[in-house]
């Protein structure tokens, strides 16, 4: 079975404009949803005003104010050293407390024992106070925060502060709350949606090149499934990303952005198929992150999932060997793997069969038809995933 997935996307950013010089004042999409939206302000260097926008925000509507008091900081110690006395000093002046839970750092932090151990840290902090969540971290810290979140009293509010680049670009919008089990990657969630998030791009100077390649395997899965433009852009900017150049680095999150909104405001719970192309090398790459035990970043999984996916569409006659050369070239250029190591291809499959986007049973991808269309896909031979894995080895 294929579904052929449409979105239109319209973007107040341009490229020309970021090649030119653009104005890096605090940038906001609305992410209009049935029932609720709230804002994604981006932009660079407006950490500190992050608290005069809650104010803005109804973050407890049975408190008189309308605004809870109380932030309870899910994060762990380093992004505390690095972040955390900016962020506090910011919320003591805008009325605010904040009180910090930090779990170790990684992906072993998304897990039914560290879950419940901050949930119990939280009921206990929680006496007399008018409290919220803020996510400040990566990838790991959001998930996991929403996911406390989500069934703290049964939901209390939540704000993604997102601090990596991939967690700007794409796992700090649109709700999705999860943790791990031993056999896969977030298999027990809820769709929770935060009450804002918040990307100060200038926080990602703390990164080393590793977590900045990791969130560019990310945004080329934007320009793979939507983007051309975007896509371009990381061909021939990529270099300078890298070496931290701001300007390019919030064009690339206010692109991304925007297309996560669009996708997300369509299809929030991803009843329609049309949230699904989200997941562009996710099938294969959370299977390989899982099996390596976590050596690869998720961003390093998602990449070789996606050279994946782009050799399965090709083996399918999906995707012309240019446009699979050109996506195999920017992964290359950009430092993220080439060949999977530190596992076995019988555990890849094992850990693939129990992929939530999997239909009773029937796999399902998301393959590309060319840079900025993809299409989802139920029932690909096994013969044909065995292939496409076996060309990275």
């Amino acid at each position: 079975m294929v579904w052929h997935v449409k979105i239109f996307i319209s973007f107040n950013v341009s490229a020309g404009k970021c090649f030119g010089g653009t104005t890096l004042k605090p940038y906001t999409i609305a992410l209009k949803l049935k029932n609720s939206g709230y804002p994604i302000v981006i932009g660079y260097d407006f950490f500190k005003d992050i608290p005069q926008y809650l104010r803005k925000l109804s973050l407890a509507p049975t408190v008189p104010s309308g605004l809870g008091k109380d932030a309870v900081v899910i994060s762990h110690a380093l992004i505390e050293r690095l972040h955390g006395a900016r962020l506090s000093v910011a919320l003591s002046k805008a009325g605010y407390t904040a009180k910090f839970f930090n779990v170790p750092q990684g992906e072993k932090s998304k897990s039914a024992s560290c879950a419940l151990k901050v949930i119990e840290k939280i009921s206990a902090y929680d006496v007399n106070r008018k409290i919220f969540i803020i996510a400040l971290g990566g990838g790991v810290i959001g998930d996991l925060s929403g996911f406390v979140a989500a069934i703290y009293k049964r939901g209390i509010p939540y704000i993604q502060i997102p601090t990596t680049l991939l967690a700007q670009i794409d796992s700090a919008i649109g709700g999705k709350t999860a943790i791990d089990l031993k056999y896969g990657k977030n298999l027990v969630g809820a769709f929770y949606q935060p009450k804002a998030v918040f990307a100060d791009t200038k926080v990602l100077a703390t990164l080393t090149p590793r977590q900045i390649r990791n969130g560019l395997a990310e945004a080329i899965k934007y320009g793979v499934i939507r983007d051309p433009v975007l896509f371009g852009f990381l061909e021939k900017k990529h270099a300078s990303i890298l070496q931290n150049d701001h300007q390019s680095i919030t064009f690339v999150v206010k692109r991304c952005a925007r297309i996560k909104a669009d996708v997300v405001a369509s299809d929030e719970r991803e009843t329609k198929g049309i949230r699904t192309i989200l997941n562009f090398g996710h099938t294969a790459g959370h299977a390989i992150e899982a099996a390596s035990n976590f050596r690869y970043h998720h961003g390093e999984a998602v990449a070789l999932g996606m050279r994946v996916a782009a050799r399965i569409s090709a083996l399918k006659g999906m995707l012309n060997a240019k446009d699979e050369a050109r996506l195999n070239n920017l992964i290359t250029s950009i430092g993220l793997p080439e060949k999977i190591q530190n596992t076995s291809l019988s555990k890849i499959m094992a850990l693939m069969r129990h992929d939530k986007k999997f239909v009773a049973g029937r796999n399902r991808f998301v393959l590309a038809c060319g840079i900025g269309e993809v299409k989802v896909v139920e029932g690909v031979p096994t013969k044909i995933i065995t292939q496409a894995i076996q060309s990275i080895f």
